[in-house]
């Protein structure tokens, strides 16, 4: 009996840890999806420097529309969609925010080399450790964060937008 017992004992405890586990992970991964940032919350402050040596400070822009803009030199869409972004730039009072992924880039000199190729003249903040991308919770490039006047998020776009859609957004914006 003994010889029965005790395997069947540890069994059972194998089996109520690998329940445990599986089901607890479940519950702890649809908890963290419920989270995160959403329209209508404030828009984490960062501080980062521009491609040109500048500091930026998303709190320098408060009472203006913000385009927030997280991209990669390697990311197609990124390249595609950057053209608009300084139509956009060029024609309405948006300031946009380009935010690279410098982590991710061969080298910042490239990011650069590209910006003054395409004749881009917003502003390029580089996120060398990803740790406003991590704040932003960006999964995927390009990721847009269109921040209102007031500070809060007003429109969350992945994927590429084209100049129509990019108006449409920020005129809804105060």
């Amino acid at each position: 009996m003994k010889k029965i017992l005790i395997p069947a004992l540890l069994l059972l405890m194998i089996g109520w840890a690998g329940y445990t586990f599986l089901f607890t992970a479940d519950e702890e991964h649809v908890a963290q999806e419920g989270t995160g940032l959403k329209v209508g919350d404030v828009a984490p402050d960062f501080e980062l420097t521009t491609l040109s040596g500048e500091a930026v400070k998303l709190e320098d822009y408060r009472g203006k529309r913000v385009f927030v803009n997280f991209w990669a030199t390697w990311c197609p869409p990124c390249r595609e969609e950057m053209p608009d972004m300084q139509k956009l730039y060029d024609g309405t009072d948006v300031e946009i925010l380009a935010v690279n992924m410098t982590a991710s880039e061969n080298s910042e000199a490239g990011v650069s080399k590209f910006i003054d190729d395409n004749s881009f003249s917003f502003p390029v903040p580089v996120d060398p450790e990803g740790h406003v991308t991590d704040l932003y919770e960006v999964r995927a490039y390009p990721t847009s964060y269109l921040i209102d006047s007031e500070g809060r998020i007003a429109h969350i776009a992945l994927g590429a937008m084209d100049y129509e859609r990019m108006l449409d957004e920020t005129e809804k914006m105060q």
